[in-house]
């Protein structure tokens, strides 16, 4: 990893491995984030693709395996701690959600345990993944993909099509529609209320994605300065209270975000 200075060393390990068409058209990696920023809309950040899909993946393998072994008599520690997280997602979609929907619960439950096995990657020290990246020679390699801002906007606007699809299928077009028209202040007030409640509706995929970016890039950001500006004899005594306190930062986004998905959608099906 070519970082002579500090901040060499920040840019390299807050930079994305990012794929797209390249300045002279032909499609490559970026070198830089100048490049990057170049390639445009279509460039793909692959280490966020990667890394998701990866922990993605370890998530439904983990609850299948568990859920094809259930035992009754005697379960086994890691049966008990799915079963823990399931009756704590299905109590707070029992107490937030009042429709009546069987989607809601295994999305909650699915947002909340990807996101907070994406969070998690923020535990790994800072300088493993990329140390061994660059001897492989990939340059780059982010893997807390949360800290990506495409990443948290992609699940937001996820969340924000369900509530449009939702809100639909149960006030009806006019019903929705009417909501943004003639809310809070009445039909007088038209104007008024189209903007406020339009305004209100494009906040809120905007604050799922933004809290969740801004808090793990944050955490992120803190390891990266640890590494770069203190000396090595203290990054332990530094890291490891940081690292403890990020556990709680971890858990606490997704669970966030899992509780902002359920309301929202519980706004969407109500149809007074």
């Amino acid at each position: 990893m070519a970082s002579n200075t500090p901040a060499e060393y920040i840019s390299h390990h807050i930079q994305n491995l990012t794929f797209g068409k390249t300045e002279d058209g032909s499609l490559g990696f970026a070198h830089s984030a100048k490049e990057a920023s170049e390639m445009g809309f279509y460039a793909i950040n692959v280490d966020s693709m990667f890394w998701s899909l990866l922990t993605g993946l370890i998530f439904c393998t983990v609850f299948k395996m568990v859920a094809s072994k259930v035992s009754v008599s005697e379960p086994p520690k890691i049966q008990l701690f799915v079963e823990l997280v399931i009756e704590m997602v299905a109590g707070s979609v029992k107490d937030a959600f009042h429709g009546k929907n069987a989607l809601i619960a295994p999305l909650a439950l699915t947002i909340f345990v990807w996101i907070f096995l994406m969070n998690l990657l923020d535990l790994v020290p800072v300088d493993f993944i990329p140390h061994l990246s660059y001897l492989a020679g990939i340059e780059y390699m982010k893997i807390v993909p949360t800290t990506d801002v495409n990443v948290t906007f992609g699940l937001s606007l996820s969340v924000f099509f369900l509530m449009i699809f939702y809100g639909i299928k149960v006030k009806g077009l006019g019903g929705f529609f009417g909501e943004l028209a003639f809310h809070p202040f009445g039909k007088a007030f038209l104007p008024v209320n189209l903007v406020l409640e339009t305004v209100s509706l494009v906040a809120k995929p905007l604050s799922l994605s933004l809290r969740l970016f801004g808090n793990m890039f944050a955490g992120e950001l803190v390891f990266v300065l640890i590494a770069a500006l203190v000396p090595f004899y203290l990054q332990f005594a530094l890291s490891v209270p940081w690292a403890i306190f990020h556990i709680l930062v971890v858990t606490l986004q997704a669970y966030i975000f899992m509780m902002l998905t359920i309301v929202y959608l519980g706004q969407s099906h109500e149809s007074h």
